[in-house]
């Protein structure tokens, strides 16, 4: 029996994590390939730990307590878990366990001097680090002391930070359990990092190498400054020798001592040149075998290199696959889409398939690849000139790209269609143009509406992908494209012209206000009607306060008003409720289906508006666009050829009310139809949750829609597939996706290069001109919208459903954004003064702090 508390390292590999833990798996995967040496040892497997935990006093039921803690409770955490701490270090060692550990050691050498090293089992996991939360001890000396460093190791799965991170991380605590590595010591000359990529850059073509003198523990403690070099293709491209003055030794007697370096010595290099290369040699051998980039510490002995530890690098965003070998730079869809959260993997499919440009996936997000316009000189210029419009930094960071040469030259893209008879002709400026495409658009629902009604199982998913089709039909139509493009050229002649004429930044913002067909300012002001509705009865008000689920429209209907409330909410939802945050992606919760997260804003809109409150709103933007018109004209009149100018002018304001309104209607109807397309998909979920196919109706969001198909069609489901893309989706809602990535696994961020900049502001892009200065609101979730007139929202991005938070604000900052994206065109549209695409707002600007919003220059203040 005892022979299950006891695996020497060469008898496990990284299949074996449940058991010895990801460090103990890792280290046995080590051993095994070939030019590694791995200090000799063995791992306490999991039994052992599962079976001291099972005569342990009590600790069921603390276990219990501790999942039931707020991970923000700090100081509960701390007590409890110190607590729990205390009762395995306390508990005596089963004979049998500590029979199987002292005869493991008497066959390495009982004398010898070890390192006892905790391995979870959530640890070093490919989508996970839990580097640094449980403990290692160094030097430890006889089978009592090493007996008893066990027992710390298996105690220290219940540190405040391991616990910590368990519960921000949604990991239960009894899911983890905890192997011990106990290996020979190893008494380097030199001991460090190595990382087959570059952590800072994400490189995966550049390792990254720290070195110090003596053990490792006093590089990773930080108490020492290391060496740093950097390789690329077997070449040191950068180094950075350290004054190193402490290193840590270990003692004859056991436990280590930090040692002072000889002055002659502490300039010296830790390693040669030749050895750096050859370590990263070795690391690449390493990250091979794992088919990851690896975070490695290794140990110089007698000019030969031990790896002490390997585990997955899981801050690096994963590229786009292509197996071609060659360069290729990617954009992201979600900086274009003002949506840069994870997706799951049917909300990814399904764009993919709905979308008029090929996409790849990555870190739970979309890329298009740009690389065969920016190869080519002819479409260059061009592609540049419309990146730039819409986000300057997307522009600066593909211009850093190929000023690095890293796209070699390359042939014209093929158009996506044959020109016909040469360029289109310019639309005319008709109204009729806008509302024929609304009306066309609407039957287009109502059809697929009728026609899906009928359609289950399998040929369900044949009517979809045929369905597609017609979704991708009407993105192309021409007259579509022509009336969103003819919108951006007049407001970017305008702009244009007038700056140059006028010396009048931004006057576009302003005669833009109120025009028509806007879905989704209409939306933001007819949520301030369903307010009117409600602010009457403070029955209706009390329960809205009081929601906590998604019956409280049942329970309106006993209130008197209720029945009004719940008719005005529900036909808000019947005209808008299939959008959402981040609606891009098909699995997020739409607003008819969870009507709740609208509760906040409506409350916000009773309390900080007066009746009529839409209605002046949209006359007086429409007043304030009629008064810069007339007002942009007569100046225009004055100048030296002025009444050729006027009336130029005059042509364009016509032309961008006339269309820059449909600009929001394309997402509008991509969102209704995805709603009629989730509607159909979550019946054949339900049915496979009845027939025992799949355990929830969620499961089938982490499939793609082809493998969905397949569960359809077969009746069968890959549970282990699902839980890994579950565990893949945590991970990536931990990764930030670049603006711009490179084959290489670089994110180029870009950069604002603009002067006139106060010291200390905010930079990022004006999109909607005036100043205001109001309380800082940083809003990451619309549901916990609290508002107060005068305030500023902050946030990292603004899809269309934010734009009902757009009438209760006085500006906007966002992280994510460009000229044309939908929050630029509300805030536009609502005169909001709006400064999008400034990098880390919502950590750089606090909750609360009073700020000054430059929406005409592109700046935020933070004035205390």
């Amino acid at each position: 029996m005892s022979e299950r508390y006891v695996l020497g390292l060469r008898e496990v590999d990284e299949t074996r994590v449940a058991v010895v833990g990801g460090k103990g798996a890792h280290l046995g995967a080590l051993a095994r390939i070939d030019g590694v040496r791995v200090p000799a040892g063995f791992c306490v497997t999991t039994d052992a730990f599962r079976r001291v935990l099972a005569e342990a006093p009590s600790i069921d039921d603390r276990l219990d307590q501790l999942s039931r803690l707020n991970p923000d409770d700090r100081e509960a955490i701390r007590a409890l878990s110190a607590d729990i701490r205390r009762t395995i270090e306390g508990a005596p060692l089963p004979h049998d366990v500590a029979a199987a550990i002292t005869r493991a050691l008497a066959e390495l050498g009982e004398e010898a001097a070890y390192a006892v090293r905790s391995s979870a089992t959530a640890e070093d996991l490919p989508t996970a680090s839990f580097a640094g939360q449980q403990d290692t001890y160094l030097n430890v000396v006889g089978a009592t002391a090493i007996l008893r460093h066990v027992s710390r190791c298996w105690a220290s799965l219940f540190t405040e930070r391991a616990v910590t991170y368990r519960q921000r991380n949604g990991i239960d605590h009894r899911a983890v359990h905890m192997a011990v590595v106990v290996q020979e010591m190893v008494f380097p000359q030199a001991a460090g990092v190595l990382f087959t990529a570059d952590p800072v850059t994400s490189n995966r073509t550049v390792a990254s190498v720290e070195a110090s003198f003596g053990l490792g523990e006093a590089l990773v403690s930080g108490l020492v400054n290391a060496d740093a070099y950097r390789v690329r293709d077997g070449e040191i491209v950068d180094r950075a020798i350290a004054t190193k003055r402490l290193a840590v030794h270990a003692l004859p007697a056991g436990g280590t001592q930090e040692q002072a370096i000889d002055p002659e010595r502490q300039d010296q290099p830790a390693l040669t040149d030749a050895q750096v290369v050859r370590l990263v040699r070795l690391g690449r051998r390493i990250e091979a075998h794992f088919g990851h980039p690896q975070d490695i510490e290794w140990c110089l002995v007698d000019d030969g290199f031990q790896v002490v530890q390997s585990r997955p690098i899981t801050t690096l965003f994963p590229i786009p696959e292509t197996g071609d070998g060659e360069n290729h730079v990617y954009l992201s869809v979600g900086h274009q889409q003002m949506m840069t959260d994870a997706m799951k993997p049917l909300g990814l499919s399904m764009w993919q398939l709905t979308a008029l440009a090929p996409m790849q996936a990555a870190g739970g997000r979309l890329f298009v690849d740009a690389t065969r316009h920016l190869a080519s000189p002819a479409s260059r210029a061009g592609f540049l000139e419309m990146a730039g419009r819409g986000d300057p930094l997307t522009r600066d960071a593909l211009e850093t790209v190929i000023e690095r040469g890293f796209i070699p030259s390359g042939p014209d893209p093929a158009p996506t269609r044959p020109p016909a008879g040469g360029a289109p002709a310019p639309i005319e400026t008709d109204p009729a143009i806008v509302t024929d495409l609304i009306e066309s658009s609407q039957a287009s629902v109502a059809a697929l509406q009728r026609d899906i009604a009928t359609t289950s199982g399998p040929a369900l998913f044949d009517f979809l992908l045929a369905a597609f089709d017609e979704h991708k039909r009407l993105l192309r139509d021409p007259r579509s494209m022509q009336v969103i493009m003819a919108g951006m050229e007049a407001t970017w002649w305008l702009n244009d012209q007038l700056q140059a004429w006028l010396g009048e930044k931004n006057a576009a913002d302003t005669l833009t206000l109120s025009a028509p067909h806007n879905i989704t300012s209409e939306m933001g002001l007819a949520l301030l009607d369903v307010a009117d509705v409600i602010r009457p009865y403070p029955e209706v008000v009390a329960l809205l306060q009081e929601v906590e689920d998604e019956s409280f429209l049942d329970e309106l209907a006993k209130l008197p008003g209720g029945p009004e409330a719940r008719d005005a909410i529900g036909a808000y939802l019947d005209r808008y409720g299939m959008r959402c945050v981040g609606e891009i992606d098909i699995t997020r919760p739409r607003w008819s289906e969870r009507p709740s997260t609208l509760v906040p804003v409506i409350l916000d809109n009773v309390r900080n508006f007066e009746p009529g409150a839409s209605k002046r709103r949209f006359e007086q933007g429409r007043q304030e666009a009629a008064k810069k018109e007339k007002e942009v004209l007569e100046r225009l009149r004055a100048l030296p050829d002025g009444q050729r100018k006027a009336e130029e002018t005059k042509r364009m304001i016509d032309r961008v009310r006339t269309f820059i309104g449909y600009r929001e209607y394309p997402k509008y109807a991509i969102v209704s139809r995805y709603f009629v397309y989730k509607r159909a998909l979550l019946s054949e979920a339900e049915r496979l949750v009845r027939a025992g196919v799949v355990r929830t109706t969620e499961d089938v969001f982490y499939l793609t829609f082809a493998e969905l198909h397949d569960v359809v069609r077969t009746h069968q489901a890959d549970h282990q597939l699902i839980q890994r893309r579950k565990d893949a989706f945590r991970w990536h809602q931990t990764l930030t996706p670049p603006r711009v990535l490179t084959s290489e696994g670089e994110g180029i961020a870009g950069a604002y290069r603009r002067d006139g900049v106060p010291a200390g502001a905010l930079v990022g892009l004006p999109v909607s001109g005036g100043i205001v200065e109001g309380r800082a609101r940083v809003i990451l979730d619309l549901a916990e919208a609290d508002l107060a007139p005068g305030d500023i929202l902050v946030t990292p991005y603004t899809d269309p459903s934010w734009s009902p938070l757009f009438v209760a604000v006085e500006g906007l900052v966002t992280e994510v954004g460009g000229l044309m994206t939908h929050g630029a065109v509300i805030a536009r549209e609502y005169g909001l003064p709006a400064v999008v695409g400034v990098e880390g707002a919502t950590k750089l600007i606090q909750d609360g702090q009073r700020i000054r919003v430059h929406g005409t220059d592109g700046y935020v203040e933070i004035l205390r």
